[in-house]
C-alpha cells in the first residue's frame, strides 16, 4: 500500500479548506438577504453541496478531465463514471479538490437570484448546470486538450491561457450565469428603492467573509507544485483582499462619506476573487495594485445594478464578474517571466493579453448561452419564481415551513404562529426589498 506524500495531505487539506467555504458563503449571503429568507439563502448553498458532490462523483468529474468526447470541449462523462475505473489514490483525491471547486461556483450563483426563487427548481437547476456549462468549461481551460489549454486549438495558436485556481472556470462563469438568471426571473418587489436594500445581520456577513479568506488559501494555493510557488500564492492570497478592503472602505468615504462593515467584507471577497486567476503568476507589490484597483472598481460596479435595472440582490455579478474580469485580464500585464508566459510590463508582448481576452469572452459567450437555455426551460415548465404573495412573506416561512430567529416560541425554534415578516425588526416591512 502507497504511503502519503507531503503533497497528498496537502491536497486534502485544501479540498477541506475549499469546502469549507461554502458554509461561509451561506454565512456571508444569509446575513446580506432580508430576515425572512435567511434560511432559504443558507439552505441554497448547502443543497447545493449534497447535489454537485453527487453529479461530480458520477459524471461530472469525467466530463471535466477524461479523454475528450468533444475535441476541445469535454470529456466523456462515462470516461470514469463513479470514479472507480482503475482510478488511483491520487486522482481520487485530484477529483476530490475539484469537487469543491464545482460546489462552490453552484452556490456562488444564488446569490443573484435571492428571495424569489423556488427551491425545487434551483434544486433542478443546480446538476443541469454543472453537467451543461460548469464541466465543460472546465475541461476548456484546464484539461489536457481543452480549448485554451497549451495542446487546444486555440492553446496552439494563441499561447495557453492563464487561469491557476479558476478566474474563468469559477468567478466570470458564476458571475455571467447569475446576470442571465437574474434577467430571467426579474426584479424583486420594490426594487427600485434602494435605501430599503440592506443586509439583516452584518455580523454573518463578516463572520462569512472570515471563513472565506481563510478557505481560499487552500482554494488557490491547493494546486502549487512546490514550495516556492506556494509562498507566493499565499502571500498573493493575503495582500491582494487586504487592499481590496483598503479600495473598497476609501471609495465609501470618498463617495458616502462613511466606511460601512459590509464594504469590507464586501472589499475583501473582491480582492479574493481578482487574485484568483493571478495567484501564482504575478508578484506581491503587483498583487496589492490588483486588490486596489479591484476594490474600487467593483465598489462602483455594485451599484450599476440600480441604473440599468438587473436585480442582481447580492452582488455577483458586481464582485464576481467584475473582479474575476479584472484579475484576468491584468494577467496580459502584469504576469511574471519568473513564474511561466510574461505579461506586456515583462517583456511578453500582447501575447497574453490576446488570449485572456479571448478566453474571457469565450466564457462569458459560452456561460450566457448555456444558461440562458436551461433557464428558459425551466421557466417554461416548472417555473422559476415563487408567487408574489409568497415572495410577500417571505420565502423561509412560506416554503420551508421555519424562521431564521424563532424569537417568541423559546429554545425549541419550533414556529410560534408568526410570520417572519411579523417578526422582522422593521416592524413587518421587509428590511431589504
Amino acid at each position: 500500500m502507497d504511503h502519503l506524500t507531503a503533497q497528498d495531505v496537502w491536497t486534502i487539506v485544501a479540498a477541506s479548506l475549499v469546502l469549507f467555504m461554502t458554509p461561509g458563503l451561506a454565512f456571508f449571503y444569509g446575513g446580506m438577504t432580508r430576515v425572512n429568507s435567511a434560511l432559504n439563502m443558507i439552505l441554497m448553498s448547502f443543497v447545493s453541496i449534497g447535489l454537485v458532490g453527487v453529479v461530480w462523483a458520477l459524471w461530472g468529474s469525467s466530463m471535466a478531465t477524461a479523454p475528450a468526447m468533444i475535441p476541445g470541449i469535454v470529456g466523456n462523462p462515462t470516461g470514469n463514471f463513479g470514479l472507480g475505473q482503475s482510478i488511483s489514490d491520487g486522482d481520487l483525491m485530484s477529483a476530490g479538490f475539484s469537487a469543491t471547486f464545482a460546489i462552490i461556483t453552484v452556490s456562488l450563483i444564488s446569490g443573484s437570484i435571492a428571495d424569489r426563487t423556488k427551491f425545487g427548481s434551483w434544486c433542478v437547476f443546480v446538476p443541469l448546470w454543472v453537467t451543461l456549462v460548469y464541466a465543460p468549461l472546465a475541461f476548456m481551460v484546464w484539461a489536457d486538450g481543452g480549448l485554451f489549454a497549451e495542446h487546444g486549438v486555440i492553446g496552439q495558436r494563441l499561447g495557453e491561457a492563464i487561469d491557476f485556481a479558476g478566474g474563468l472556470v469559477v468567478h466570470i462563469n458564476a458571475g455571467v450565469a447569475g446576470l442571465v438568471l437574474c434577467l430571467v426571473l426579474g426584479v424583486r418587489r420594490n426594487f427600485t428603492t434602494r435605501a430599503e436594500h440592506r443586509p439583516h445581520n452584518v455580523p454573518f456577513v463578516m463572520l462569512g467573509a472570515a471563513i472565506l479568506w481563510f478557505g481560499w488559501f487552500g482554494f488557490n494555493a491547493g494546486a502549487a507544485t512546490d514550495a516556492a510557488q506556494a509562498g507566493r500564492i499565499w502571500v498573493n492570497t493575503l495582500v491582494c483582499p487586504a487592499a481590496a478592503m483598503l479600495g473598497w472602505l476609501l471609495t465609501e468615504r470618498l463617495r458616502d462619506k462613511h466606511p460601512t462593515s459590509l464594504g469590507a467584507a464586501s472589499g475583501i471577497v473582491a480582492g479574493l476573487v481578482a487574485i484568483t486567476p493571478a495567484c501564482a503568476n504575478v508578484d506581491p507589490a503587483w498583487a496589492i495594485v490588483l486588490g486596489f484597483v479591484s476594490g474600487v472598481a467593483c465598489a462602483l460596479a455594485v451599484g450599476l445594478k440600480y441604473r440599468w435595472g438587473y436585480d442582481d440582490t447580492l452582488d455577483v455579478v458586481g464582485v464576481h464578474l467584475v473582479a474575476g474580469i479584472i484579475g484576468t485580464l491584468a494577467l496580459g500585464f502584469i504576469a511574471t517571466s519568473s513564474t511561466g508566459r510574461p505579461g506586456l510590463f515583462y517583456g511578453g508582448g500582447l501575447g497574453l493579453l490576446v488570449t485572456q481576452v479571448v478566453a474571457t469572452v469565450a466564457t462569458v459567450g459560452f456561460t450566457a448561452l448555456g444558461t440562458f437555455c436551461i433557464a428558459w426551460v425551466l421557466k417554461r415548465t416548472i417555473g422559476f419564481r415563487i408567487s408574489e404573495s409568497d415572495e410577500e412573506a417571505g420565502i423561509d416561512a412560506m416554503v420551508h415551513a421555519e424562521t431564521a430567529y424563532s424569537l417568541m416560541s423559546g429554545a425549541s425554534g419550533e414556529r410560534s404562529g408568526e410570520s417572519m415578516a411579523s417578526a422582522s425588526p422593521a416592524g413587518g416591512e421587509d428590511p431589504r426589498v
